[in-house]
């Protein structure tokens, strides 16, 4: 059951920033999927760690000011391994939408640290690698 509980929180996770068809990207939905603690790091060129609220304002503000509509992005292929409480996700992911009234379709690498808590699977930690 662990894996397919993994499943669903990272399903969760990318449909956050889902806003196409005009609906509202619910970003704040990351806060209940992450431990308040958790690590948030975007590697490459412009390695920035962030908190979680660091990660989820511009975000926001990007997806519901208007410059990033009919944006998704999803899972592509994964691998998790899980011990006990404790779980790494290793997944390559896709995204499209129109940013600044041009479309664009890009991707990268995900890695996911997870803990199970008494509320169930929660992310501790993820990193991603957008691919140039």
């Amino acid at each position: 059951m662990s894996k397919a509980e993994i499943d669903v929180v990272t399903a969760e996770f990318f449909g956050a920033f889902d806003n196409r068809g005009g609906q509202a990207a619910d970003v704040g939905r990351i806060r209940r999927l992450m431990l308040p603690g958790a690590v948030i790091v975007k590697t490459g060129p412009d390695f920035t760690p962030y908190t979680v609220d660091e990660f989820i304002e511009p975000r926001l503000l990007l997806l519901s000011g208007g410059r990033l509509a009919e944006f998704s992005e999803w899972e592509t292929s994964e691998r998790t391994e899980i011990a006990g409480d404790i779980a790494s996700r290793f997944g390559e992911y896709r995204k499209s939408g129109i940013l600044d009234g041009e479309p664009f379709e890009g991707g990268g690498t995900k890695t996911m640290q997870f803990v199970r808590t008494p509320e169930g699977w929660r992310i501790a930690a993820f990193s991603w690698y957008d691919q140039p």
